[in-house]
């Protein structure tokens, strides 16, 4: 079995400039800073953002599973501003899933917006059918959204 689920998040700033946080490491430093009691504390335990880089997410109290996800950065494509992650523990794939792909594109609509694309893939037994409904990427939404109106706030003293 196969599927995905995908969402896109308005944001009020240019694509490049959402880009430059998304692409590597700054991301994680922005969760750590404005969101670790809704998103979780980002530690990065090998790489310097590029491909190959692995990250550690502990996920906030009360999240259903190990408490904890790790994350390979498996693509990272500047030109059309896409990141992808697989899921190495913890998370989706403490379901049962084999595979757990995370997409983020940047999609520009204009000079000052762009959406952000979240997109979480998955592969796994047939026996999962019940448990697919518990993927989503609300975090991933929530996440956009609050980088969005930390770089709008701050668009000037970027």
């Amino acid at each position: 079995m196969q599927g995905h689920v995908s969402q896109d998040t308005p944001v009020g700033v240019p694509a490049a400039l959402i880009w430059d946080v998304y692409r590597g490491l700054e991301l994680g430093r922005l969760v750590d800073k404005l969101a670790p009691e809704v998103l979780g504390r980002v530690e990065f335990l090998e790489g310097d953002g590029g491909v190959g880089t692995i990250a550690k997410l502990t996920l906030p109290p009360g999240t259903p599973g190990r408490g904890y996800m790790k994350e390979r950065f498996t693509k990272i494509d500047d030109e059309n501003r896409v990141k992808e992650t697989e899921v190495l523990e913890g998370g989706y794939k403490d379901l049962g899933f084999d595979v757990v792909r995370i997409r983020l594109e940047i999609v520009e609509k204009d000079s000052e917006s762009c959406n952000v694309r979240s997109t979480i893939e998955y592969e796994g037994d047939e026996k999962l059918a019940d448990v697919v409904s518990h993927v989503n990427v609300k975090p991933l939404e929530m996440m956009a959204e609050i980088i969005g109106k930390h770089l709008c706030q701050n668009k000037s003293t970027l």
